[in-house]
């Protein structure tokens, strides 16, 4: 479980990279009501159209693809598909990994300690074909039913004021803080 944490975190700081190198999608965070504060605070991130620009950087950076796809950040090639028609090739063998967040403007999600476990991507440009959102699925260290998106910030004012307040995203919670 520790190799994997220290997947979410090192994909974590990737992610916040790619922010800080692209102006369009500050521009739209910013555009959104969101600060420079609360985008650093909740470690919002960005990652590019790519298919294998992460699993590239996270195995130069020592990682295993089966701990990258335990952690939920990579998917598994079974077979190459045709440039022609787009199906599976059945005469290659090739297999390989691929990036599951492709183009999204990225959400991580940390458990009560502040530790990532999972993340939350919302979809850049739309294409038309792609969910809006697209959530990490359920690695060892992620239960979609016990995280809650921000509870590591909340925790102690919800203990104080005995009382907590519930909203539907991301960007809810993110602004709800801010304000």
């Amino acid at each position: 479980k520790e190799r994997l944490y220290e997947a979410m975190e090192e994909t974590t700081k990737y992610f916040e990279n790619n922010l800080k190198n692209n102006n369009e999608v500050l521009g739209y965070l910013k555009s959104r009501g969101l600060n420079e504060k609360s985008i650093k605070d909740f470690r919002i991130g960005f990652v590019k159209n790519d298919w294998r620009e992460l699993h590239s950087y996270l195995t130069s950076r020592g990682f295993s693809d089966s701990e990258l796809e335990k952690a939920g950040l990579v998917k598994r090639i079974e077979k190459a598909k045709s440039a022609e028609s787009g199906s599976p090739d059945p005469h290659s063998g090739f297999r390989g990994m691929y990036d599951r967040f492709r183009g999204r403007i990225m959400f991580p999600i940390s458990d009560s300690s502040g530790r990532i476990i999972a993340f939350s991507g919302r979809i850049f440009i739309d294409d038309g074909k792609s969910a809006k959102y697209l959530n990490s699925p359920a690695p060892p260290i992620f239960n979609k039913s016990s995280a809650l998106f921000g509870i590591d910030k909340a925790k102690e004012a919800i203990r104080k004021n005995d009382f907590s307040i519930l909203v539907e995203g991301q960007m809810d919670l993110i602004l709800s803080h801010q304000a």
